[in-house]
């Protein structure tokens, strides 16, 4: 699996890169077939009152990249709330993986025809 965690305006310091990695194994503990994960950290400076700070995070599994981000006034805050909304979305990736449909157990007996003399 290969991580890629880097910051647009900001740093990306030990501990910030520690703390998405610990909640990044949450997600790969319900899934394990995970390809590529990449993690963007953003500070976005439009006003000093209303900076926000936003996490993204793109997915790639077998068959599908998985898109999530989520902004918030704290960093942290923000990647709280990511890898909940990662991990609702992978857990629904792997449901519908499975398959569900399986054949009755009336459709499994041969019919039997009488042969009880």
């Amino acid at each position: 699996m290969n991580l890629t965690i880097s910051g647009h305006h900001l740093e990306v310091t030990p501990s910030l890169r520690e703390y998405v990695l610990t909640k990044l194994d949450r997600v790969t503990r319900h899934f394990d077939q995970v390809v590529d994960i990449n993690v963007l950290l953003t500070v976005e400076k439009q006003k000093e009152k209303e900076r926000r700070q936003k996490a993204e995070v793109t997915v790639h599994v077998k068959g599908r990249d998985i898109f999530v981000e989520h902004a918030a006034e704290d960093l942290y805050a923000a990647i709280d709330q990511l890898m909940d909304k990662l991990d609702r979305q992978v857990c629904r990736h792997k449901d519908r993986l499975q398959n569900h449909h399986h054949a009755s157990a009336k459709r499994l007996e041969t019919p039997s025809q009488g042969l009880d003399s």
